[in-house]
């Protein structure tokens, strides 16, 4: 698939990328037109995007956070990496039973030793 992308800055466009892009999929080549398989990718990303992103930033304040403007990309992707990390053995815990409630409140339960002894369990 041909891809065009355009970087918006204050509504003005400041980068244009072109590129092809490769998906895969189990489904026969007659099965969907182009323009459907290009709804089913979109909606796939929108989820994700609006699945961890929204919940990282409402449940861990990424958005506010400074470390993407002061530390670089790098440490804002350090920083997603342990913030999906959380919801991950949050999701865990309630799973198993273990735990009741939403994130913010089981984070401020636990402490360090905590957080280090149920990485430990997980592994």
């Amino acid at each position: 698939m041909w891809r065009q992308r355009q970087y918006l800055k204050a509504g003005r466009v400041v980068k244009e990328e072109e590129e092809y892009a490769y998906y895969v999929t189990s489904a026969e080549p007659a099965a969907y037109s182009v323009e459907k398989l290009l709804e089913i990718i979109h909606g796939h990303w929108d989820a994700v995007e609006n699945g961890s992103h929204h919940r990282r930033d409402v449940t861990l304040g990424e958005d506010a956070s400074r470390i993407a403007k002061d530390e670089g990309r790098n440490g804002a992707h350090v920083m997603a990496t342990l913030r999906n990390l959380t919801l991950g053995l949050f999701e865990w815990q309630k799973h198993r039973g273990e735990v009741q409630g939403y994130v913010p409140g089981w984070r401020r339960q636990m402490d360090g030793q905590q957080a280090v002894m149920l990485l430990k369990r997980a592994a």
